[in-house]
């Protein structure tokens, strides 16, 4: 597409370019910043409790180590189990997660700085909306069913590990037949680590990983993956608690605890609601909901089985909006009560639409006309578009205008939660082309030069649009020094013999009238005149 030479033109294609590019930035920057504060979240969340359970393992082996516990020895080689089982799958999503960064990055097959980039001072993945390498890998290649393998296989290890040590052993740890039952059942239903493989079932995809993974960018894809690791660790840390439970030891300790935070959108629309998720970082399916408060802005929420509570505030302001956040968990067994903060942030936006034509600020007659239309916070498969003065096809933010007759259009746009909003635009006929020898309009030739030209050219210049108008007749008038002037009637581009015998008689000083030149433009029901030539022979 060749620049507009117009000065006007140009700002109102640079303008229609950088209000598009804003709008996509606006809601992306958000939601990226949202993604990665979820993942941050997630690992601290495992760092904490990894670190609490080294001090929990440690203490459990020097009270093992005492003749007095002998009995309970069989403890140790199911937690060292517990323990390598959770590492290793620990291990297995960090290489899936560096596989799925570099090849995002710079794809050199590790894990390096080249990868990364800068992002308001925070170093992120430079793939960070790469949909395509997580669908790939992950749904099309077998990563994502090769993972749900492995929490399925894992998972089934701890719960194996943790029977067979009570089935073995639970009559010398002084447990009855129900209390091995109980216990056994009680974990194996209460473990947040696991697959879900109903939900997926009941949508249009045809697997976990499809479901799960499809056409996620590769930011959404990281907190997945630290969820999933996140609860093996609470998973191992349950696990590790019983047992220490059951050998009379120190029960992990509650030391650190901070709110998290998933928030449907972390970019809403003004009038509509904001609704997040709120829980524990470092819960633990062990504690009692009474034993939990989660207070947003001071006010206690209600916190559900999973020490989760449901947060919705509508939002009436426009701007950052910020939440402040504190929880507070008693230890069942001490009466201590631990406490955290935090704060969340979103943002509030209105709604707002834009429908710019991709060439340039009107349409054309004769020829299809590129239209792109988006609105901010909605999705383009919600938008109702339809023209009057014009005809509009298309879908999904990319539309094609035609018209017939010159005068005013309107694109309407609605859907998404925005009312009907109308865009004014002005129809036109293509711009008149020019008449032209070769590339000359006119003045002296050479001689040799003006004979071997085969008829007129119709040209459009600076058209922005794939057309091509003909040439239907015109007039050509020869006058020779020193004689009366001989006229020719032309029909069509290419010289007719009388006009091209004409030609050919030129010489220097002849003098040669192009007239009455007509040209056919696409979406024209008749001719119109465009400009006449005179060329002096030299």
């Amino acid at each position: 597409m060749s620049i507009p030479k117009e000065p006007r033109q140009l700002m109102i294609n640079l303008m229609y370019l950088v209000l598009t590019a804003l709008l996509a930035l606006n809601v992306s920057a958000e939601v990226m910043n949202a993604f990665f504060t979820l993942d941050d979240g997630n690992k601290a969340s495992i760092a904490t409790v990894d670190k609490q359970l080294g001090a929990t393992v440690e203490g459990l082996k020097k009270l093992l180590a005492d003749e007095s516990k002998a009995k309970y020895r069989p403890i140790e080689p199911a937690v060292d189990k517990v323990r390598d089982a959770v590492k290793a799958f620990d291990t297995y999503v960090n290489e899936l997660r560096d596989k799925l960064v570099d090849a995002s990055g710079n794809k050199n097959g590790q894990l390096d700085d080249g990868d990364y980039t800068l992002s308001v001072g925070k170093k992120v993945p430079k793939g960070k909306k790469d949909k395509d390498i997580t669908t790939r890998m992950l749904v099309n290649d077998g990563a994502g069913e090769k993972l749900k393998a492995e929490i399925i296989k894992t998972k089934d290890e701890l719960v194996k590990t943790y029977s067979d040590l009570l089935k073995e052993n639970g009559e010398e740890f002084g447990l009855s037949t129900s209390d091995i039952e109980s216990r056994i059942n009680s974990l194996a239903l209460n473990m947040p680590f696991g697959v879900d493989d109903e939900t997926w079932k009941k949508s249009d995809k045809t697997s976990w990983a499809d479901f799960k993974f499809r056409q996620m960018p590769l930011a959404a894809v990281l907190p997945l993956l630290s969820q999933m690791q996140a609860d093996a660790k609470s998973s191992e840390a349950a696990l590790l608690n019983s047992m220490a439970e059951l050998a009379g030891g120190r029960v992990i300790e509650f030391d650190a605890f901070f709110p998290v935070v998933q928030a449907e959108k972390s970019y809403v629309i003004k009038g509509e609601p904001f609704k997040a998720t709120i829980s524990v970082g470092t819960y633990s399916t062990q504690i009692n909901p009474d034993d939990i408060g989660i207070f947003v802005g001071g006010s206690k929420l209600s916190v559900n089985d999973e020490g989760k509570a449901e947060y919705s505030t509508t939002t009436s302001s426009t701007g950052k909006q910020t939440l402040s956040m504190k929880v507070e968990v008693r230890n069942p067994l001490t009466g201590e009560v631990s406490e955290g903060d935090g704060t969340y942030e979103y943002e509030v936006g209105v709604r707002s639409v834009t429908v710019s034509a991709d060439k340039m600020n009107v349409f054309y007659i004769g020829v299809d006309n590129p239209v792109s239309v988006a609105v901010a916070g909605a999705s383009s498969n919600e938008l109702q578009v339809r023209a009057s003065g014009c005809n509009i096809s298309g879908s999904r933010g990319k539309y094609t205008v035609t018209a017939t007759t010159p005068g005013d259009a309107t694109i309407t746009v609605s859907g998404g939660g925005l009312p009907a909003t109308p865009f004014k635009f002005r129809v036109k006929r293509i711009p008149d082309p020019v008449a032209r020898l070769s590339k000359s309009q006119g003045g002296t030739m050479g001689n040799g030069e003006f004979k071997a030209q085969g008829g007129v050219g119709a040209f459009l210049d600076n058209f922005d649009f794939e057309a091509t108008c003909t040439v239907q007749g015109f007039k050509l008038v020869y006058v020779a020094a020193r004689q009366d002037p001989v006229e020719v009637v032309n029909s069509g581009a290419r010289y007719n013999d009388a006009a091209s015998r004409m030609v050919q008689k030129a010489k220097p000083g002849d003098i040669y009238y192009f007239d009455d030149v007509k040209a056919r433009c696409p979406g024209d029901n008749v001719g119109r005149p465009i400009n006449s030539m005179v060329f002096k022979i030299k």
